[in-house]
């Protein structure tokens, strides 16, 4: 008697969402129907607002158990079975609309964050509804923020195993934090508050891991809704930089690539610098592009002909020859501190534009 009593006690709990269940049990073991179209989407509508109610499906199947448990049938076995069989329909039915309304809720969750993402990224929202829609998830776009973009050798997406790996990772090692983890045209995409630069140190060690040698760049930390955006574009124009210089390094910061915008920001000005100092290479054998390619490695090894020779896979001697070449043709010599300065801005600003093949 006291077990009856708390079963019923407990399906009295969830009396709202199996309004008509019993009668619907007891109208099967009487007959040995099946339940109908009707009665099965029903149960499905009732699955779908248990859900928005916030009630979780394990709970809501045992008020279905138990509420049967209270039927009895005439005792024979048949009964029995058609009982089961019902059940079986009924909580099947109950589950699909729970699971149905779960589905929808992730979807319009899903929706809602990737519209908030290119709002935060493009910043082409309204700046105190961006700033109300941030903290939902996770960010106060009262403070500066910084962002990491990691690219590697194939596009990733929310929910691709290399977004979860890092989100874990990242979970695990900051917890709950102010972190905006997401992905945005190929690109895994990670938001930090700026004075916690571990965060970023982080992701950039994660995706790098996980991308199979991908490469990370990091913007500087800005305040404000346009402060991310502005981190964004650094990040990824510092992407294309290294493309474009063919830098080296797994990691790259905006804040150690200042001068590269600072140097094409006039492009005529650089065109013309390029062609006045470099222009003139284009008449040795083999074109500009060896010469070229020997000032940029003994530039980006400091000047040392043996090391420039080492990255080349030349002999010194070859090198010597190629850098007096290129003082014959230039008139600039590459040794000379004061004549290196302008050679060496132009080969950056070569390297910019594309130069040689490209015209300028």
């Amino acid at each position: 008697m006291a077990e009856g009593t708390a079963v019923e006690a407990y399906v009295e709990a969830y009396e709202e969402h199996l309004a008509g269940y019993a009668e619907v049990l007891t109208g099967v073991c009487a007959t040995g129907r099946r339940l109908t179209r009707e009665e099965l989407e029903g149960l499905r509508e009732r699955g779908e607002r248990a859900a928005e109610a916030g009630l979780g499906l394990r709970s809501l199947v045992r008020a279905h158990l138990a509420a049967a448990r209270l039927i009895r049938p005439a005792g024979t076995r048949a009964d029995a079975d058609r009982l089961l069989a019902a059940v079986e329909q009924a909580v099947d039915a109950f589950a699909e609309g729970h699971e149905r309304a779960q589905t929808l809720a992730v979807r319009r969750e899903e929706a809602a964050r990737r519209e908030f993402v290119d709002d935060l990224l493009y910043g082409r929202s309204d700046l105190g509804r961006l700033a109300q829609r941030a903290e939902r998830f996770g960010l106060l776009l009262s403070r500066a923020h910084a962002v990491a973009v990691a690219r590697g050798p194939e596009p990733y997406s929310d929910g691709f195993p290399v977004s979860r790996a890092v989100e874990s990772s990242l979970l695990a090692r900051f917890g709950d934090r102010r972190i905006l983890l997401t992905t945005k045209d190929g690109l895994l995409i990670c938001v930090a508050p700026a004075d916690e630069p571990e965060v970023l140190q982080h992701f950039a060690k994660q995706a790098y891991a996980v991308t199979d040698g991908g490469r990370v760049a990091i913007g500087r930390g800005h305040p404000g809704a346009g402060g991310v955006v502005h981190s964004y574009e650094e990040a990824l124009n510092a992407l294309d930089l290294a493309d474009r210089m063919a830098l080296e390094g797994p990691v790259l910061y905006a804040a150690d690539l200042l001068v590269y915008p600072v140097l094409s920001r006039d492009r005529q000005a650089m065109a013309d610098l390029v062609s006045s100092v470099l222009g003139p290479a284009r008449q040795a054998r083999g074109g500009a592009r060896p010469l070229l390619d020997t000032l940029t490695a003994y530039f980006d090894s400091g000047c040392v002909t043996t090391e420039t020779a080492r990255r080349l896979s030349l002999s010194v001697r070859a090198v010597t020859y190629r850098l007096e070449r290129i003082h014959r043709l230039t008139g600039s010599d590459p040794a000379d501190p004061t004549q290196r300065y302008t050679l060496q801005t132009a080969v950056i600003g070569a390297r910019l534009l594309g130069w040689p093949e490209r015209e300028l």
